[in-house]
């Protein structure tokens, strides 16, 4: 589903700030996804993040299946990954992009499964079982609201439903994707693998693959702000659907 310029995705970064954020607007907007942090002393507050709540009360299971996904194990908390910005050592080969979801341990490959299962059922609400709860539950946002984290996200989405976002859900856990801190406790698998290449060494092979989530305008953005900030995917060895986020 190929993103087009005057589509449903116009990011113009560092454009339309929003100024009223009890107001959803469309998932896929980039320009309207600020930075999610709280604002630093003296910013503007026209600059304050719109966020996505935190999961709901829902208990884990899988949607429409009775196999159950393995939570990571209990006990001891792992140091989180960086979400906004991916931990890569510029003296050090860039990571390998991966396609080949053979490559994948049981349990991530199993998530990736699930999710991409319940978005193409077209009901958003078969993510919330896949979502977790508590210090497990899934980071959608790069702060936190209270609220059902579903119902948000049928509200954010262009459609009355929620299923503009699956769609983009579905985009970027069909995209390549790439496995960051290999052997570290923050060990993570993340799709787009455009969230751990610098944008400006992407090749032309790359580049479409890129915009059939954003456009052409929103990739030099992008470039000119330093990483791509659109909507990216975590998930643990161990299984655990880390994070759903965008913005930086």
């Amino acid at each position: 589903m190929a993103r087009q310029a005057g589509s449903l995705v116009p990011l113009v970064l560092g454009g339309l700030l929003l100024s009223c954020l009890s107001v959803p607007l469309p998932a896929h907007a980039l320009s309207e996804i600020q930075r999610q942090n709280p604002p630093a002393a003296g910013e503007s507050d026209e600059t304050a993040p719109y966020l996505i709540p935190l999961p709901g009360e829902e208990e884990q299971a899988s949607p429409e299946d009775d196999t159950p996904v393995s939570p990571a194990p209990s006990g001891t908390e792992a140091p989180a990954p960086n979400i906004e910005r991916p931990d890569i050592d510029p003296d050090e080969p860039l990571p390998e992009v991966l396609y080949d979801l053979d490559r994948l341990p049981e349990p991530v490959r199993r998530m990736h499964e699930l999710i991409v299962e319940a978005c193409r059922s077209g009901d958003v609400e078969k993510l919330r079982p896949l979502l977790g709860t508590g210090d497990d539950g899934t980071q959608i946002s790069l702060g936190g609201l209270e609220g059902d984290p579903i119902d948000f996200l049928r509200e954010l989405s262009g459609d009355d439903e929620g299923q503009e976002i699956l769609a983009i859900l579905l985009e970027v856990l069909e995209a390549g994707f790439v496995h960051l801190n290999q052997g570290d406790p923050s060990e993570i698998y993340v799709w787009p693998y455009f969230f751990a290449l610098p944008l400006d060494k992407l090749d032309a092979r790359q580049r479409v693959e890129l915009f059939t989530l954003v456009t052409a305008g929103d990739y030099q953005d992008m470039k000119t702000f330093g990483a791509y900030i659109f909507y990216r995917v975590g998930i643990t060895p161990e299984g655990r659907w880390l994070f759903f986020v965008a913005g930086d």
